[in-house]
């Protein structure tokens, strides 16, 4: 687990995160990211896509539960999938966003956030993870498996 300190350094860690993940065989490679609100996991995924190209302003997906982001051709993934799952009630409300069809692309980079609330609709994560505000402001992030 490593921690942060200032917001800059998270960043720059959920960035190079980002830019270390390739497509995976057979479907989109998808990462979960676990945290209570204020946990950072929003920011994780704004600098993230910011890393991969994404010039336009990312923000929380919580009342429209899925946003969709064009990335540039020169980039391995060619889409990223934003998904707050805090709102649904569990797995089988993902269907309504085409999430079998999403995880069927490889060209798609899921990243979703509040997991457990969808655990059962689940297929096996690429990476999972977990991020904690710490009582001084800065935030830990650890990855299973690691980055």
């Amino acid at each position: 687990m490593a921690t942060f300190a200032a917001l800059a350094a998270f960043e720059a860690e959920a960035a190079r995160a980002a830019r270390s993940l390739r497509p995976r065989a057979g479907g989109a490679t998808l990462v979960t990211l676990s945290g209570e609100l204020g946990a950072g996991k929003t920011a994780f995924v704004k600098a993230a896509a910011r890393a991969l190209g994404v010039e336009e302003e990312v923000t929380s997906p919580t009342f429209v539960l899925e946003k969709v982001y064009q990335l540039p051709s020169d980039r391995p993934f060619r889409r990223l999938v934003h998904i707050d799952a805090y709102r649904l009630e569990s797995g089988g409300d993902l269907a309504a966003l085409g999430f079998t069809g999403l995880m069927r692309d490889a060209g798609n980079l899921v990243m979703l956030e509040w997991p457990e609330r969808v655990a059962a609709a689940l297929p096996p994560p690429a990476v999972r993870a977990a991020l904690a505000a710490l009582p001084d402001g800065g935030r830990s992030l650890s990855y299973d498996p690691p980055l």
